[in-house]
């Protein structure tokens, strides 16, 4: 177990070197241009990641089984959250999801995932004898998903609620709910999802200019097509570190969602698949500690959050080679961005604590005998 934790934390901080090295390359120009200043997003980033740290320690230390006393008030206040976020907040790009505290623009979106996985993991262990019973159990589970879904796709913020979807139906199934009913429940929701998608014209667009480069075999949009440039002209083993040419504004924020291209571009198709696989060995890493965990709750929710970052990192990767419609999913560790890094940390820090409580109690029982 202990090699399990070191080998997450490994990945974590290489993941997040990574990210201030592509942070540093990509947005340079950008920031001179915009703030007469070449470090000034590098800055920001750098001290994003000092408080994603701080957070991944913090979280790390504190018992995950206190979780289960707050989940209901915790899912309660994201609700909240989330619909004051739609009422007041400043629409950037058309989208309200953003709280601006000052020193840090706040997505409570990124906070609702976190939270949901907990709220799910605890009812799936109370609820661990009726989950299989549609309409005495598995519904009032799949409320708490449709609210927090639903209040993240009215933002509209189409890709993340997706991720919450996808991650909550996942985690629904592997806490004993019944396959017909996941597939029933996930058809009809994503039928509803994509009705309302059609409705706003910019979510529109993105579906329609993805299954138009289908059919004609062309690029979905121009920032995509500038993103499978880089990712082509980096060959096998890239152009080198800080000689990426699509960074200098060829390629719009390449330093955010963007960034899996810069990497591909200076680190070549070696450091893409290396990256992937980072992320496949933090995945696995938590599926082991979900495995061992002495109780449900601490297992669905090591499960919940490690498929949370895969499929995370997996659809970005998609989005950027032109694989996936055009989504504002971040590269977990690596993507500029304050909210994103600081959860994805706090989310590494529960397992991580799950881990070393797994640890202990194994420590303190085999004490007793």
């Amino acid at each position: 177990m202990k090699l399990l934790t070191r080998t997450i934390i490994v990945c974590v901080i290489a993941l997040m070197l990574l990210g201030g090295v592509l942070v540093f390359s990509a947005s340079g120009t950008y920031s001179q241009m915009k703030f007469n200043n070449f470090y000034h997003l590098f800055n920001s980033h750098f001290w994003k990641v000092i408080i994603a740290i701080a957070a991944m320690i913090i979280f790390a230390s504190i018992p995950y089984e206190y979780y289960k006393r707050y989940s209901k008030y915790s899912v309660l206040g994201v609700v909240l959250l989330l619909i004051f976020t739609f009422l007041f907040a400043d629409k950037v790009k058309g989208a309200a999801r953003w709280i601006d505290l000052g020193f840090i623009q706040f997505q409570p979106s990124d906070l609702a995932k976190i939270v949901l996985i907990m709220h799910l993991s605890f009812l799936l262990e109370k609820k661990s004898e009726i989950v299989q019973d549609f309409k005495n159990g598995l519904v009032y589970l799949l409320f708490w998903v449709v609210v927090v879904g639903g209040l993240v796709l009215i933002q509209p913020n189409f890709s993340t609620s997706m991720i919450i979807i996808l991650t909550s139906f996942t985690l629904l199934y592997v806490g004993g709910a019944r396959l017909k009913h996941i597939i029933l429940t996930l058809g009809g929701t994503a039928g509803v999802g994509f009705g309302l998608m059609m409705l706003f014209a910019h979510s529109r667009d993105r579906i329609l200019a993805f299954f138009n480069s289908l059919s004609k075999g062309d690029s979905i949009n121009v920032q995509v097509y500038q993103a499978q440039v880089a990712l082509g002209s980096g060959g096998v083993f890239g152009k080198g570190m800080g000689n990426s040419r699509q960074s200098d504004l060829f390629l719009p924020e390449s330093y955010g969602d963007f960034i899996f291209s810069i990497l591909g571009e200076e680190y070549g198709l070696a450091g893409t698949l290396i990256t992937l696989l980072i992320y496949l060995a933090i995945f696995l890493a938590g599926l082991v500690i979900a495995k061992k965990a002495t109780d449900k709750f601490g297992q669905l929710l090591a499960f919940g959050l490690s498929f949370n970052i895969i499929i995370s990192a997996f659809i970005n990767a998609g989005v950027v080679s032109g694989l996936l419609p055009t989504t504002g999913i971040t590269l977990p560790f690596i993507s500029f961005g304050g909210t994103s890094i600081i959860m994805f940390a706090i989310s590494i820090g529960i397992i991580l604590n799950i881990a070393n409580e797994t640890i202990r109690k194994k420590e303190l029982s085999m004490a007793q005998v």
